[in-house]
């Protein structure tokens, strides 16, 4: 079966040393990983983690963070080589937390999270960021596949970025790139708005994909939105994925008038039972539909 995992910033963002307890419960929560943000510099001692997380017992991936400063599909040329630094960042913390696998956004040009609105771009744009990508996605990746690190580029919404918004998008960038370390990571929040079929997408990402979170689409716990949970993980089963399905049910309980439910808010109660049912109806609807004939 699927290893089933959380995000850390359910809990807390940042994550630090002080959290570690946390690790524990995620275990007890029916978790096998944590998706972990990568660590700024400073931020956590990549030794320790992985002591805490072995002796919970729970395995990891990584979540990598881009902005305007780290950015492929910058012109900037100090933005692109920093967004290439970074990924080689990620991947030297991968391999010392015993990570096999870090996802995200890595192509870059954030927008509602970076303060900048999305704007039209001339043809010739348009193909130098594709190029800028795929020039740093192929440096990036050598480096990782000599870490046995898979780098999994994950599509946004068309709120959240405007050069990777859709896995055909994907699988274009990624027929460019071909490089054995770069691959793909969907998440079905954003496919809910960008595709015009979530199975269908999984059977378009086939092989390619490694990393799939399994989000509603209002990010709440599982089962409390619109996806058709039967569809999805029939998808997963006909590509064969047996990669990791990490969540991300940071949506808080909390409806009043004007609450900005794009910002993360931390817990403002304990969701400890919440967060055991999701990892069960997960791994329900994974078992039960490999048997669907």
């Amino acid at each position: 079966m699927n290893p089933i995992g959380l995000i850390s910033m359910q809990y807390a963002r940042p994550f630090t040393a002080e959290h570690f307890p946390l690790f524990e419960k995620m275990r007890e929560h029916g978790f096998d990983f944590v998706e972990l943000l990568v660590p700024e510099v400073g931020e956590l001692a990549i030794e320790e983690t992985k002591k805490a997380l072995d002796d919970a017992g729970l395995g990891v991936v990584l979540a990598a963070r881009v902005n305007l400063q780290r950015n492929l599909a910058s012109a900037d040329a100090e933005a692109h080589r920093a967004g290439i630094d970074y990924l080689k960042y990620t991947v030297d913390c991968a391999a010392g937390l015993g990570a096999k696998i870090v996802g995200g956004p890595l192509t870059g040009n954030p927008l509602v999270f970076a303060g900048r609105p999305p704007q039209p771009v001339d043809e010739t744009e348009r193909l130098a960021r594709k190029e800028r990508c795929v020039r740093g996605l192929k440096e990036a990746g050598d480096y990782a596949g000599k870490a046995g690190v898979l780098l999994a580029a994950e599509p946004l919404n068309r709120f959240e970025s405007d050069v990777l918004c859709t896995t055909q998008q994907a699988m274009e960038l990624l027929d460019a790139v071909d490089n054995p370390a770069v691959k793909l990571m969907l998440d079905t929040f954003h496919m809910h708005m960008e595709e015009s079929s979530i199975a269908e997408a999984i059977l378009l990402a086939g092989e390619r994909l490694v990393h799939f979170q399994a989000n509603e689409n209002h990010r709440g716990f599982p089962g409390t939105g619109m996806t058709n949970w039967v569809e999805v993980c029939r998808a997963l089963h006909e590509v064969g994925y047996k990669g990791p399905v990490s969540l991300e049910p940071f949506r808080r309980s909390d409806d009043r008038f004007g609450v900005p439910f794009a910002q993360w808010r931390p817990p403002h109660e304990d969701e400890s039972n919440r967060l055991a049912a999701s990892s069960a109806f997960m791994k329900s609807h994974l078992l039960l539909t490999e048997y669907r004939r």
